[in-house]
């Protein structure tokens, strides 16, 4: 695969990367397999996907345990390996709520590692801004989680410009992870142009609109009844209708182009930037092969045009 850098003056790694989240947490649990996981994770490693995303509130912590276990043996080596803190399964009306504290951050690094089975992860990530904690707390411990070798660089996710310069004045901001596909455009205008100036990469989840853009879904009975899609407002039944139209759009250019649906929406994905780099998840060695040739399907300006032209999608993100 080629690669790019985390971002100017980062680690090499391929231009895909693998988000591990559906592995263990919130998408279709009868599909779960962790012996199929770890051979997707180490088949990522062998198709030069070498940035491996996980979080400690994936589970909660199974899926850093899962890809611990995957990384074994020698495989950590070869893997950029990213995970997460800052949000946290809750017993509360609010399924998951944020925790941005120092002394919560240092506590969890701890625990990722010891999950992990490695000495430091080489990126560390706040998931979410706490809106409880100013951010400069929050990216002063990590920071001091850098000083102190758990972590190679930090990054933040879901954030907007001025939080981004705000911890760029504490500590380097390596990377900014939010949602980017052909149905979530919002860090086209502000963030998207603030990272590539900076030399800061960008790494999209959900570039796959988490799963919708390779034409997986056309009612919602597709989704098993305990998926967390189910409950997203997109994927109701008569925004998902609506939404049929940009699925339509991308299956005529994967027509002609001889290319999937999902090969296109991620040619797009890495068409915006030379430093964005998308994570799409999959617990399914047939996907992740087919998400990685995505690295090799260049799309014309005529092609471009045309998936730029798409609808906004019906319906909200959450």
């Amino acid at each position: 695969m080629r690669s790019s850098t985390l971002g100017v003056g980062g680690p090499e790694v391929g231009v895909v990367g693998l988000g591990c989240m559906g592995m263990t947490w919130a998408y279709d649990p009868r599909g779960r397999d962790d012996a199929t996981s770890t051979a997707v994770i180490r088949g990522a490693l062998d198709l030069g996907v070498t940035l491996i995303d996980t979080a400690d509130v994936y589970g909660p912590y199974s899926n850093e345990e899962l890809v611990g276990a995957a990384l074994g043996g020698g495989h950590r080596e070869r893997a950029v390996l990213a995970t997460k803190v800052g949000l946290v399964v809750s017993d509360g009306e609010r399924p998951v709520v944020n925790n941005g504290r120092p002394d919560h951050i240092h506590r969890s690094i701890d625990e990722s590692l010891r999950r992990l089975g490695t000495d430091h992860v080489d990126l560390y990530q706040l998931h979410r801004v706490d809106p409880q904690v100013p951010i400069e707390e929050s990216w002063g411990a990590l920071a001091e989680v850098v000083a102190a070798g758990k972590a190679r660089r930090i990054g933040l996710s879901e954030v907007s410009v001025e939080q981004i310069r705000r911890a760029q004045a504490v500590h380097p901001v390596a990377s900014v992870q939010s949602e980017l596909s052909l149905w979530t455009r919002d860090a086209l205008a502000e963030v998207l142009p603030y990272t590539e100036e900076q030399g800061i990469a960008f790494l999209p989840f959900s570039p796959l609109g988490r799963g919708f853009l390779a034409g997986r879904f056309s009612s919602a009975d597709d989704l098993p009844d305990d998926d967390f899609r189910r409950r997203l407002p997109r994927f109701q039944q008569e925004a998902l209708a609506a939404n049929q139209a940009i699925v339509a759009g991308v299956g005529r250019i994967a027509d002609r182009r001889g290319a999937t649906p999902a090969q296109v929406a991620l040619a797009w994905v890495l068409a915006q930037g030379r430093l964005v780099l998308p994570i799409p998840g999959t617990k399914t060695p047939k996907y992740l092969e087919d998400n990685a040739a995505s690295a090799d399907l260049l799309l014309t300006a005529e092609d471009l045009a045309e998936l730029d032209a798409l609808p906004a999608p019906t319906g909200t993100r959450y």
